[in-house]
């Protein structure tokens, strides 16, 4: 059974594993201390955003994807919020929806809190606009280069 957990709902081990996981995902050897450090002030905070999430395979007893909503996902357009970031699914388990439900927990949860309207940055063509995101405008990343920012409404 595939199960979505938020991660400040978990025990320390769980989260340490966790946040290992998704810095496999997303990060370099040079900063680990970067991600525990966002993802741990991130699960001490009683806010809204950020937060993260994890899909684990239960039978198997393993990570098998990983999504986060943040303030900004590090990239120009500072004047949105809130932002879908981190989305990643294990080879072994895409193709089955995996990424959509990630997506779509994330979504309920934030339209739950009343956000209307979700973000996200990529260089990927054709993979968002299936779940019914829009591209929406430029923007860029600290070296200069170029994302799409893409946007869809939550709750309707």
């Amino acid at each position: 059974m595939i199960r979505i957990m938020e991660l400040s709902d978990q025990p320390q081990a769980f989260i340490d594993e966790a946040i290992t996981y998704i810095w496999n995902q997303w990060g370099s050897e040079h900063n680990y201390a970067f991600y525990r450090d966002c993802i741990v002030h991130a699960l001490q905070a009683d806010v809204d955003v950020p937060k993260f999430y994890v899909a684990a395979d239960q039978e198997k007893e393993q990570f098998i994807g990983i999504c986060g909503v943040l303030r900004n996902d590090l990239i120009s357009r500072q004047d949105l919020f809130p932002w879908l970031a981190c989305l990643y699914v294990d080879p072994a388990y895409r193709g089955k929806g995996l990424g959509s439900r990630l997506m779509k927990h994330l979504e309920e949860e934030l339209a739950g809190k009343g956000y209307t309207q979700l973000y996200l940055s990529t260089t990927l063509d054709d993979y968002y606009e299936r779940y019914g995101w829009s591209y929406f405008s430029q923007g860029y990343y600290m070296d200069g280069s170029g994302t799409k920012v893409y946007r869809k409404p939550l709750g309707g």
